[in-house]
């Protein structure tokens, strides 16, 4: 198994820091950095190498732990524990050369993208934990050791207006997370569960709350299709849960027009430790684990497997990722079985994922 996944390269991306998460863009080319030196910075290739081709260090006081790219890929946004969250948009500037060409000088402009910080969320009263862009790009979400979750309308000026504060948590959010296709919202907390959210007669209500982990919930991740979430816990397992629609088949009980969302798998027994990301390949269907125990796992539906009771298959099991906690795993968007991973080392890795044959 250990062969099914191949180390690319390795960048040292926040030195001295751990490196708490990564974000690829839409189009896969660039990979966003953030870590405790309260800098991002982000990745591109060039040649066979990974470089920084930029650092944004002015927009936060404290660790910055997550970032996010805008559908678009033209806006990065990033949470602090400084209790912001940042908005950071590409913009096209210009550089000068002069070169002196015989008895000429001659000035050459080429022209540069370069991120700059336009809008400052400002208003969780604590950390804030995490943030994700909606599917349409028109609605952002953040999350808050204040317990609340904040729900942006972004309108056609830049302009960000909070038009739900959410209360449904007891304690610390410690992710947040959108439906690929849907106006639908997930968190995670250190109260255990996960809450999920839509709006209703223009206010945002928790209409469901998923309840079995057993201690903290850390991330979340939808399948392709949006119909499974995946959540990981420190209680050392993964849960894939299911939507079921009201009238379904199987007769899963719903309440009224909502959805019922339904646990039927607990991979269980493959972690040592705290499983602090899962990541939910949108080309494939893998299944990717970041664990506090340093290693990286992936996982695959059992080809046949009852999709009312799926089984899944450890495919791929690298115990010595990084030298320490694996904070992060994520997926490329473009390219098929390349994945990304960061740690409290502070390094990235970048890996090749080979599928099993038969899969």
């Amino acid at each position: 198994m250990k062969d099914s996944l191949v180390l690319l390269g390795r960048v040292p991306a926040h030195p001295d820091s751990r490196c708490w998460f990564l974000a690829w863009n839409p189009a896969g080319t660039l990979l966003a950095s953030c870590g405790g030196d309260r800098r991002v910075r982000i990745w591109g290739m060039e040649g066979d190498s990974w470089i920084c081709k930029y650092v944004l260090s002015e927009g936060h006081e404290r660790t910055v732990r997550k970032v996010a790219w805008s559908p678009c890929g033209n806006y990065l946004a990033s949470a602090s524990f400084d209790a912001t969250a940042c908005i950071w948009k590409k913009i096209q500037d210009h550089f000068g050369v002069t070169r002196l060409d015989g008895t000429r000088i001659v000035l050459l402009c080429f022209p540069r993208l370069v991120q700059e910080c336009v809008t400052t969320l400002e208003g969780h009263e604590n950390e804030v934990k995490s943030v994700a862009w909606a599917a349409s790009g028109n609605l952002l979400a953040t999350c808050s050791r204040d317990k609340s979750v904040w729900v942006w309308e972004v309108d056609e000026e830049d302009e960000y207006e909070c038009v739900s504060v959410l209360n449904s948590h007891t304690q610390d959010v410690k992710h947040v997370v959108w439906h690929p296709n849907q106006e639908l919202l997930a968190s995670a907390s250190y109260d255990d569960t996960v809450k999920l959210y839509r709006e209703e007669e223009d206010d945002w209500v928790c209409y469901a709350t998923l309840e079995g982990h057993e201690s903290t919930v850390w991330s979340l991740a939808f399948d392709p299709s949006g119909q499974r979430l995946a959540s990981c816990s420190d209680d050392r397992t993964v849960r894939i849960w299911r939507q079921y629609l009201p009238g379904n088949e199987q007769g899963v009980a719903c309440s009224g027009s909502d959805p019922s969302w339904k646990c039927i798998c607990t991979l269980s027994g493959f972690h040592s430790r705290t499983i602090y990301d899962v990541a939910w390949c949108q080309l494939t269907g893998a299944l990717a684990t970041a664990c506090g125990d340093d290693a990286i796992r992936v996982f695959e539906e059992d080809p046949g497997s009852d999709p009312q009771q799926p089984t899944f298959s450890l495919t791929a099991h690298l115990p010595q990722a990084h030298s320490q906690d694996v904070n992060c795993v994520a997926w490329n968007p473009k390219e098929q079985g390349l994945l990304a991973s960061c740690s409290d080392d502070g390094e990235v890795a970048f890996w090749k994922y080979q599928r099993p044959e038969g899969l």
